[in-house]
């Protein structure tokens, strides 16, 4: 045995045996003192060796021996603190990895509240603020020979990541500060890139460092879910450090190379989702996507087709770096492929929600701006085939911004695919999505990908071509290009800038008066004249004309009910859907129960097509929701007249608007010199009458729900016709609503409710919304006490399923109406339940 081995040995079990049996302060302190020269903190340290065998075998010893001696008495024999002090240097000074786990054991073993435990708490957080935690990890990073070491490592581990649980459970109320999960991970972040830094320098210095512990930190500390905590103050940092230095990005590179598989998602999730940008990613992954089959996996498939919650920055990042560098780009390109894939099934685009369905397009138009034309020529059929399949399905579906989708990535497609040939365009709306959708295909002037990969300069964006053009424009004004500018010096005596342009706002076009006077004239223009101006000057009047006229159109109701349903635009007129939508429905205002009966009876007839079926929808919820206002027929008619009875023309609506404009003003200067006290709020005569709607709501509603599961040759709502059926159910929902107090309410209510049970597992959304909202117009129509006596068998079978709505549905707006049907549900919740025992 070596002897200066047994003098270690004899000495420590000298100082615990004065430890635990002495009560002489002097006598502790020197023993005390004397064994801290094994710690090397003394003027005359103890040999290397003898520091070592300390540090190795007997540190732990004397630092329980230390915990159990732990005590306000024990402490007290030294009233001037230097007890408490050489105690809390031990575990401060020593080997940071012993003091720590010494300490998480002494503070899992000791009963609490109790002041030994908070001493404990407070030598822990000291522990952490000294930067402790920091030499801990990067002794771990040393190479190391020592038995059990990858159980110590293992240990370590749950303990470093899982200290905010262990204290959370054992100090509960009393907890510190500093233990909290939103304190102590940003602290951990600080200490890991301490450890980083010290290796970064061991490298320089041609010493071996492993960075593996810091990798399962990482990885654990991300599975758990704190990603945000950490990363947030890592990604910052490291963004600088790997600028400009390639050991530093090796060093990341290695770092996250190493991390565990099961956590490998969760930590490449909140890496793309904290990064700024794909330059950074790209220096902090490297080249990890095509080493790891994990990472892989999860950039390429789990991010893109499995999770859809992630912003569009995140989405530019990810594809961003899959196109900086050439061994990552083939992974770009099938990416795309899949993408395109999923993006044109059938299934895919009937059963994903609309929020995954943007996503994907997104994806796709961000992988278009990063590829080259020669990559997309090599895929060029694949390509064309998975869009025109994808355009036909978006193209199918019922929901609007489903369909705005498919148009949008349709057109950049082509564009992109066949720049050579004619555009493909489509009609849509030019909102946010649309702007957002179309920005996305256009690389930024600031994303140096392409740049990286070798592909050509990117386009101008939008803002730089408006600028360029108003630089233009004022280069031409200036006179600056002598080719185009004014010639000669009278120029300027010849310009007219100095006059006031004269305001020709107000002007009305004059036409002839070729107006018919009568309902009858009106309908015979419009079937045979060939005057388009006459034609024209018919439909603008005939909705005046039949308010006008109750009794001349009832005698041809259903005729010009027809006549306007098959009514084609001859030439090109302003607002002619908005025209004959508002003379239809006048019509089935002054007749509304042969024309509804004729309409609904229509609806479900042969050749006619889906813009026609989808017309008399709209038309019979427009004429019931006028039918039900009060005092509908009163309201003046805004094509009628100026109070006289004859049909107005052009020349006389301005003269009746100049009458009413002088005494607009004669009205407002005597309003402006009168002088009130007290004006109070001007007050509106409120209409009241009864609904007409009531006498005729079945001949609305009953047609149109009783042949609905019978297909004709051309027309089927249970097959290929399902945005009828969304229409048709929304019609529905609007008629039972508005039949509110009516009598007929109750037997709507139950031919609804059979309705909806019959098609309540439909896989279109815009179906599903639609039976959503028919149940909640049946709680808010029906009255309670005949929803309780008649209808209680199937409100409770419907609560059922609008509860597994709301749990499982895929679309978000199902998801709330049905939570909302179920808040209506709650106001009979006390009477319902007796009725379901």
């Amino acid at each position: 045995m070596d002897p200066a081995l047994s003098v270690v040995r004899l000495t420590v079990r000298e100082a615990i045996h004065t430890l635990s049996s002495s009560e002489d302060c002097g006598l502790i302190l020197s023993t005390l003192r004397f064994l801290k020269r094994y710690l090397g903190e003394t003027e005359d340290p103890a040999l290397p060796e003898e520091q070592e065998e300390f540090a190795t075998v007997h540190f732990s010893a004397f630092l329980r021996c230390l915990v159990i001696k732990l005590s306000p008495v024990w402490l007290e024999l030294s009233p001037d603190g230097q007890l408490e002090e050489l105690w809390d240097s031990f575990f401060l000074k020593g080997p940071a990895d012993q003091a720590f786990l010494v300490l998480m054991e002494a503070l899992e073993s000791t009963a609490g509240p109790s002041f030994c435990l908070m001493k404990m708490a407070q030598l822990l957080a000291n522990f952490l603020s000294q930067r402790r935690m920091a030499a801990l990890m990067e002794e771990q990073c040393r190479p190391q020979k020592k038995p059990g070491f990858t159980l110590l490592q293992e240990t370590l581990l749950n303990k470093v990541v899982g200290l905010p649980d262990h204290l959370g459970n054992r100090l509960q109320q009393d907890n510190l500060a500093l233990f909290f999960p939103q304190n102590y991970f940003p602290l951990l972040g600080e200490e890991v890139v301490r450890v980083l830094q010290g290796i970064v320098d061991a490298l320089r210095g041609g010493l071996d460092c492993s960075v593996s512990f810091m990798s399962r930190v990482l990885g654990k500390i991300c599975i758990q879910g704190r990603q945000k905590e950490i990363l947030d103050v890592l990604v910052p940092q490291l963004t600088v450090l790997t600028q400009g230095s390639c050991l530093w990005q090796r060093v990341c590179w290695r770092l996250m190379e190493q991390v565990p598989d099961r956590t490998m998602e969760a930590v490449l999730i909140g890496l793309v989702e904290a990064t700024p940008g794909p330059e950074v990613l790209s220096r902090l992954l490297g080249n990890l996507v095509v080493k790891s089959k994990k990472a892989q996996f999860v950039m390429t498939q789990k991010l893109l087709f499995l999770q859809y919650q992630h912003t569009t920055p995140m989405l530019q990042s990810l594809l961003g770096y899959l196109a900086m560098d050439s061994q990552r780009r083939p992974l770009l390109i099938q990416a795309l492929k899949e993408l395109l894939e999923t993006w044109g099934s059938s299934s895919a685009v009937r059963h994903a929600p609309v929020t995954q369905q943007h996503y994907l397009s997104a994806a796709i138009l961000i992988c278009l701006a990063h590829l080259r034309e020669p990559e997309l020529r090599d895929s060029q059929d694949e390509l064309l085939a998975s869009m025109m399949a994808g355009v036909k399905c978006h193209l199918d579906s019922s929901l609007p911004t489903v369909r705005r989708l498919g148009m949008i990535v349709a057109e950049i497609i082509s564009s992109q695919i066949h720049p050579e040939g004619p555009p493909l365009k489509f009609q849509y709306e030019d909102d946010e999505l649309s702007r957002e959708l179309l920005a996305l295909a256009i690389p930024g002037t600031s994303d140096s990908s392409t740049v990286l990969a070798g592909g050509s300069a990117p386009a101008p964006t939008a803002s730089e071509t408006l600028a360029k053009t108003m630089d233009d424009g004022v280069e031409s004004a200036n006179g600056s290009d002598p080719q185009v500018g004014p010639q000669g010096s009278d120029s300027d005596l010849d310009s007219d800038d100095e006059f006031i342009p004269y305001d020709m706002s107000g002007d009305i076009e004059l036409k002839s008066n070729k107006a018919p006077l009568y309902v009858r004239d009106c309908m015979e223009v419009l079937t045979s004249s060939e005057d388009m101006e006459r034609w024209e000057a018919a439909l603008r009047a005939l909705e005046g004309l039949v308010y006008r006229s109750p009794e001349a159109t009832r005698e041809v109701s259903v005729e010009l009910a027809k006549v306007l349903l098959h009514l084609e635009e001859r030439t090109c007129v302003s607002g002619f859907e908005g025209l004959r939508q508002r003379a239809l429905v006048a019509v089935i205002v002054m007749d509304p129960a042969r024309v509804a009966e004729y309409l609904t009876s229509q609806f479900y007839a042969l050749n006619y097509s889906l813009r026609q079926r989808l017309d008399i929808l709209d038309v019979l919820t427009l004429s019931a929701q006028e039918l039900s206002r009060p005092g509908h027929l009163k309201r003046p008619t805004q094509q009628v007249s100026c109070g006289s009875g004859a049909p107005v023309l052009a020349t006389s609506q301005a003269d009746c608007t100049g009458v009413s404009g002088w005494r607009t003003v004669v009205e407002e200067r005597i309003r402006s010199k009168t002088r009130r006290f007290s004006k109070g709020f001007p007050r509106r005569e409120l209409a009241s009458s009864p609904s007409e709607f009531n006498s005729v709501a079945g001949y609305f509603f009953f047609p149109l729900i009783q042949h609905f599961d019978r297909p004709l040759v051309t027309f089927d709502l249970l097959g290929d016709d399902q945005l009828v059926l969304g229409r048709l159910t929304h019609t529905l929902a609007a008629l039972m609503y508005l039949a509110i107090n009516t009598t007929v309410a109750v037997s709507m209510g139950k031919a609804l409710l059979e309705f909806v049970w019959v098609l309540r597992f439909h896989v279109d959304i815009y179906v599903r919304r639609g039976l959503l909202s028919a149940v909640s117009s049946i709680l808010l129509s029906v009255p309670a006490e005949r929803l309780l006596g008649d209808l209680s068998d199937e409100l409770l079978e419907a609560r059922s399923w609008l509860a597994d709505v709301a749990e499982k549905d895929v679309d978000e707006d199902c998801r709330e109406q049905a939570v909302r049907a179920l808040l209506l549900l709650e106001r009979l919740k006390d009477r319902l339940l007796p009725l379901s025992h």
